[in-house]
Formats: structure tokens, C-alpha cells, sequence
């Protein structure tokens, strides 16, 4: 008898528990790619903008903000200024001391299909979100850390497995009563 419960039981469980965690994974994802490619929007506007402004003939230097901001440690966003050759004309970014200059085909593949979006890990620990844009004197790069985005997609991460477990619990305590309460 208790192992007919059991297997009626399990009957109940497995169907929904596949349910629920697809449900889980679901709303996982769709929260953690909302965020993500939310993380682009700042650069993205920054980009575009800084691109018509040198297009409009504004020289680079006076694009490019007054603090410095130091890509490892800061949220903020920055800018950097390319020349056709890669070169950099200006940028208010620094990355230990350097001028941070994204890997090869970055900019070449934004003057091919622009705006060009990509997470460049520069360094172990540093995540940086960029958009890149031409204009007709190079390109232009704009990013800024993921590291306030990332903590947020862990905290999604921990409250949907969190909810995940307790659908299951919830789940395997219907279960088994809902197979002990079906007729014999």
C-alpha cells in the first residue's frame, strides 16, 4: 500500500517539478537578458551622440569629460575617441594607467555593422559592457563596468533557485497527500 502511494505520488510530482523548473529557468533568463541588455543603453546613447558631435566637426578633446575615470573601480561611464587607424585621440577612461583599447576587430566591426555591442574583460575582475560607433574620422567607444549589472543577475540567480526549491518542497508535500487522498 505505502509503496503504491508512493509511485502515485511520484506520478503527480515529476510532470509539475519539470514544470516548475522550466517556469524557474524561464523567468531566470528573461530577467537576467533584461538586465544585460539594459546594460548597454548609457553607452549606447553616449556613443551615438559623441559620434554625431565629431561628425558635426566638434573637436574630440571637448567630448571627452574632465575627471578621469579609472574603468577597474568606477561605474561611470567613459569615452573613448579613435582615429581611422586605431589610434586614440582622446578618452577620459583609464585602465592602470593605459588609455583602455578594446581587442582587435572591435573597431573594425563596428564601421562594418554598427552600433558594435561587446563585454570585454580587459583584466581578471574587470567586465566592461561597450557599444562602438563610427563617425567619418574613426570610431567611437563608450563603456562602463558590469560589475553593479552582474551582482543583480546573482541575486536574481539566488532568489529564483531559492523559489525554485520551494516549489519543489511545495510540490512533493501535494503530492504525496494527493496520492494518500486518491481512492484505492
Amino acid at each position: 500500500m505505502r509503496s503504491l502511494v508512493i509511485r502515485r505520488a511520484l506520478a503527480f510530482f515529476l510532470p509539475v517539478a519539470v514544470l516548475a523548473t522550466l517556469c524557474c529557468g524561464l523567468v531566470y533568463g528573461a530577467v537576467q537578458q533584461d538586465l544585460r541588455m539594459g546594460a548597454n543603453d548609457p553607452q549606447l546613447q553616449l556613443a551615438e551622440d559623441a559620434a554625431r558631435a565629431l561628425d558635426a566637426g566638434a573637436p574630440a578633446a571637448t567630448l571627452i569629460g574632465p575627471a578621469t575615470v579609472d574603468v577597474a573601480a568606477s561605474l561611470a561611464p567613459f569615452i573613448v575617441i579613435f582615429d581611422p587607424s586605431g589610434h586614440v585621440l582622446a578618452t577620459d577612461g583609464h585602465l592602470d594607467g593605459h588609455d583602455p583599447v578594446p581587442p582587435p576587430g572591435v573597431l573594425d566591426a563596428a564601421g562594418q555593422n554598427p552600433p558594435n555591442e561587446v563585454t570585454w574583460e580587459p583584466r581578471a575582475g574587470v567586465r566592461i559592457a561597450t557599444v562602438t560607433i563610427p563617425w567619418n574620422g574613426g570610431t567611437v567607444l563608450a563603456g562602463r563596468s558590469l560589475r553593479e549589472v552582474e551582482r543583480q543577475e546573482d541575486n536574481v540567480l539566488r532568489i529564483a533557485a531559492a523559489a525554485w526549491l520551494v516549489m519543489l518542497g511545495g510540490l512533493a508535500v501535494t503530492a504525496l497527500v494527493a496520492a494518500w487522498l486518491w481512492p484505492r
